[in-house]
């Protein structure tokens, strides 16, 4: 994959364009750069929640999720290039399995929040379905591989889970909605 970055200011961009992996500009306004800036922030968002004090699977999960997508990351830059393995999207299907398999049975719906890792957790789930819906409306125009949609679509269950998992991890259960609570 292209040449490492040893010069910040480059100043290529400065007319609205910026370079693929693959050596051609577009612009930064096309839909695959709003995807790359969506899993960038993804990306992001799990490194804010990797700040906090996790238990050490969730850590280790999240820290392989993180190298995954700058995997998913490299084949948007790379249009043809495939990064994103099979494997990766069976491993967070046995993560969800894995992490789910000794929570509370849901009986109802659950609001974001409880503990401050376990509300991170639910703000990156949203941000991974928002990566995801711009991968989608990427992928409605160009070819864009089954398995980065299918990792953001697993990623943001597992998300949603790790959530719930913070909360019991931290003597907490799930914050539950009360419908018409307020009414």
């Amino acid at each position: 994959m292209g040449n490492r970055l040893s010069k910040i200011v480059t100043r290529t961009g400065d007319a609205g364009t910026t370079g693929l992996g693959d050596g051609s500009r577009i612009g930064k306004d096309s839909p695959r750069i709003d995807a790359l800036g969506e899993v960038d922030e993804l990306n992001s968002t799990l490194g804010v929640l990797l700040a906090e004090a996790l238990p050490d699977d969730v850590r280790e999960a999240l820290l392989g999720i993180q190298n995954d997508l700058f995997d998913l990351g490299g084949e948007l830059c790379c249009p043809g290039m495939t990064l994103v393995s099979e494997a990766q999207v069976l491993r967070l299907e046995q993560q969800v399995e894995d992490f789910n398999e000794n929570l509370p049975r849901l009986k109802e719906f659950i609001l974001p929040g409880g503990t401050r890792p376990a509300a991170l957790a639910h703000l990156a789930r949203t941000v991974a379905r928002r990566a995801e819906r711009s991968v989608v409306a990427l992928a409605a125009n160009e070819p864009v591989a089954d398995n980065i949609r299918r990792y953001l679509n697993r990623l943001s269950d597992l998300l949603f889970i790790l959530g719930r998992y913070l909360n019991v991890a931290a003597g907490r259960g799930d914050v539950l909605w009360v419908q018409r609570k307020n009414a």
